[in-house]
């Protein structure tokens, strides 16, 4: 979390049981990997709970290795395995091709921000809240295929809770760029942690949603 240690390490704390319980409530192995999401945000609070410490007890070589931890599940990670783990739970094959489309977005621009992460230093420092300093993400084409494949591609989904994910993180991202623009990324990774909350009650509470739908057709 962008905002302190203590709420990353909280945050981190939270999402972690949130992702524990959402994988306990899987049925299917086609379902793991998007039930892994909230677990995965819970390690990546931990991380930027880390580089926190490095600020505060000027720990460079911790600063160096959490600001490249975090980069690389901001930007390398989240658009592969977003459209993968909605893909590889999809049903319905056309809108599982049209999510394959996505998955190679993901993949391209993934690389592409690899390359630079690789060949040029990246840098955190705090402004109030945490940025990474990282300009190759801004480029406007890079920032669209990163949405297209983050965002758009869970809206071809045929699970309703899906699209509501891909919706709400648009929206979110939206608002920490409108008012976040120094630091939105890792105030819309934050926001998106909210996200795992959306799955969990997901797996939760399918049963209640599969009745409904059948009450509707009847």
């Amino acid at each position: 979390m962008c905002f302190c240690a203590a709420a990353s390490f909280t945050a981190g704390a939270v999402l972690s049981l949130i992702g524990v319980a959402t994988l306990r409530l899987t049925k299917r192995r086609e379902e793991l990997f998007f039930a892994m999401i909230p677990l995965l945000f819970g390690l990546q609070q931990f991380i930027e709970g880390l580089l926190w410490l490095s600020f505060q007890f000027e720990g460079k070589f911790l600063n160096v290795v959490m600001t490249y931890a975090f980069v690389l599940f901001s930007h390398v990670l989240w658009p592969v395995f977003v459209p993968f783990s909605i893909g590889h739970m999809e049903t319905v094959p056309w809108r599982k091709k049209v999510i394959r489309g996505f998955q190679l977005t993901g993949v391209a621009v993934a690389a592409y921000l690899l390359y630079f992460i690789v060949h040029y230093p990246i840098t955190s420092e705090i402004r109030e809240h945490i940025v990474y300093v990282f300009p190759h993400f801004h480029i406007p084409p890079v920032l669209a295929l990163y949405i297209a494949a983050t965002c758009v591609s869970a809206l071809f989904s045929s699970q309703r809770i899906v699209v509501l994910f891909g919706v709400l993180a648009f929206v979110l991202f939206v608002v920490a760029f409108w008012f976040y623009y120094v630091a939105f990324f890792s105030v819309w990774c934050f926001f998106a942690a909210i996200l795992s909350v959306v799955i969990y009650l997901h797996f939760q509470f399918r049963h209640v949603q599969r009745s409904f739908m059948q009450s509707l057709i009847a």
